[in-house]
């Protein structure tokens, strides 16, 4: 889907620069009637009604329709003040700047080209996380490992706040704080009013007052980082090592991620079919208990023996030298199939109970 700033909300409803705000409502209330989901179960149905609504929220209020149209111009005044240090756009933004109103993506900012928001949204960094794949003995003994990967970081410039001359936050003027819109759809099929999330501030009911050029306003930016990773000697297949800090930077001043190195060993990893082979095996080992401990070996004896051989193909195809760690997912995968198997001996037990059950009434 496109991105906001890549939006013409009037070719949206399918009107002209100059409509009036009655075309704007037939010209919504048309294309609600044949996209609504309700109606149209074409899978892109929903998310063309959303990009709609958005467009007839925008349009259909005058100082947002306003602010829309200043923008689209390249025009770094709407009828709004500007922040000290000289003009802004009525959005935020540096004066000048095309786009949408709710959101821009800068050709600029040293290391990156993303698309951001004005929203502000103080939220912490993910981990990231880097496979770092072993052989048996380095693994065993331990090394250290240098990883360069790509992550973000707190804009320099911002300091990672988003903003470079206010410190706070201000309430978002489009939706006036609430973080939601509303549609009027009475038109249409006597649907009534719809929320829907505000596009500029995305739902936060907050704003950034004068989004840095450098981050968007996000106070974050993606550049390369470097990390040398100590693998502990005694290291197995799915071990993790964690680097404090080093995961991604949060947004608007918010703290960074971690980064997470899971050591693979190729040789003491259980491949898809080796898995299987044990679940096959887990699944049959319950049913012979039950055959056993019930003697209907004879009636159970395909449940049993053809998982059970199956099984023994699967997982050791490639012999049976393996390493312990090896062994211990064996283990674990013939523990997941053995409580399929339970479940199914379970059930075996108690339609049994119930035949014998109900022979006995009827001879008596």
């Amino acid at each position: 889907m496109a991105s906001m700033n890549e939006k013409d909300y009037y070719a949206v409803l399918g009107v002209s620069k100059d409509a009036d705000t009655s075309e704007i409502r037939r010209a919504f209330q048309r294309k609600a009637r044949t996209l609504h989901p309700d109606v149209n179960k074409e899978p892109d149905a929903e998310e063309r009604f959303k990009e709609v609504s958005e467009a007839y929220a925008v349009l259909s209020d005058e100082s947002k329709r306003k602010r829309y149209d200043a923008m689209r111009r390249g025009s770094p005044f709407a009828g709004y003040s500007s922040a000290p240090g000289g003009a802004q756009s009525p959005f935020g933004g540096a004066a000048g700047w095309p786009g949408s109103p709710f959101g821009w993506d800068f050709p600029f900012g040293g290391q990156s080209r993303r698309s951001s928001s004005r929203s502000y949204n103080p939220r912490a960094g993910a981990d990231v996380t880097f496979q770092l794949d072993l052989d048996e003995q380095l693994a065993a003994k331990g090394c250290r490992r240098g990883v360069t990967y790509q992550r973000y970081v707190p804009c320099d410039v911002c300091d990672g706040k988003g903003s470079v001359e206010h410190e706070h936050a201000e309430t978002c003027p489009t939706c006036g704080g609430t973080g939601h819109m509303s549609v009027d759809l009475s038109g249409i099929f006597g649907f009534g009013v719809m929320e829907m999330q505000c596009p500029e501030c995305e739902g936060t009911g907050k704003v950034v007052a004068d989004p840095c050029h450098n981050c968007g306003g996000s106070g974050r930016v993606l550049s390369a980082s470097e990390v040398v990773v100590e693998v502990p000697a005694g290291s197995h297949d799915g071990d993790e090592i964690r680097v404090t800090g080093m995961g991604n930077a949060g947004t608007n001043g918010r703290e960074a991620g971690d980064f997470v190195c899971r050591v693979g060993v190729p040789t003491e990893r259980l491949s898809r079919r080796q898995s299987f082979g044990f679940q096959l095996l887990g699944f049959a080992l319950p049913l012979a208990v039950v055959a056993l401990l019930t003697h209907t070996i004879a009636s159970m004896a395909f449940a049993i023996v053809v998982p059970a051989v199956m099984g023994c193909l699967y997982a050791f195809r490639e012999g049976v030298a393996h390493p312990k760690t090896w062994w211990r997912h064996g283990a674990e995968s013939m523990a997941r199939g053995a409580s399929t198997g339970l479940m199914l001996a379970l059930l075996t037990l108690l339609m049994q109970s119930c035949s014998v059950l109900g022979r006995a009434g009827y001879v008596g």
